[in-house]
């Protein structure tokens, strides 16, 4: 038996993966995007704000705004630029297409992997939720090329995410290589030093 959400995400994933270029993809995350609601974009952001308070306080206060950044404004940058038509004017190629195909290939064992019975109500959270979050990731660092985190985005430790002439590093670009769902295997920011 298949399951629908699964069914559905992966429908979604052959279309982004049949993008051509960079237009495309922006046009095609950009309609996925369209169809979450006001209610879906409330749950995505009260768990975004749930898992932010769960850190502890001195990183919280200093982290807060990036992870709103990563997911809200580039949220609202993907659909100011397609709303004003920038993606059919863009046939760039994409930077790796493989790395790009691999990414989509990713999304739906991604977005099935978690465990939502720990999270406080698990009835309203679904890997439809999940897959906004890959979604948006697609366009910042396919689309726009920028790291999957935003530059300035601290880490325990004290390290950040930083841009160098045309460059980006992370300080936990490599860090994530055994979590197969993890964006920071598909970003194109370098390991930093």
């Amino acid at each position: 038996m298949t399951d629908p959400e699964r069914s559905k995400i992966e429908s979604i994933v052959a279309r982004m993966a049949g993008a051509a270029h960079k237009g495309d993809l922006g046009t095609i995350v950009a309609e996925e995007i369209l169809k979450y609601s006001v209610l879906e974009l409330q749950v995505i952001g009260g768990r975004l704000n749930l898992e932010i308070e769960q850190l502890p306080a001195h990183y919280r206060h200093k982290i807060r705004s990036y992870f709103r950044d990563q997911i809200f404004g580039a949220h609202h940058m993907l659909l100011s630029r397609y709303r004003k038509g920038i993606f059919l004017k863009c046939s760039d190629p994409f930077r790796d297409p493989e790395l790009f195909l691999s990414y989509c290939q990713m999304i739906p064992d991604g977005c099935m992997a978690w465990d939502e019975d720990t999270w406080k109500n698990p009835e309203i959270w679904s890997p439809k939720h999940r897959l906004f979050y890959y979604l948006i990731a697609a366009y910042t660092m396919f689309v726009e090329d920028l790291p999957g985190h935003p530059v300035g985005m601290p880490f325990p430790g004290g390290q950040v995410v930083e841009k160098q002439g045309e460059e980006y590093y992370c300080p936990i670009r490599d860090k994530e290589k055994d979590v197969f769902f993890s964006i920071c295997n598909f970003c194109p920011a370098r390991q930093t030093d």
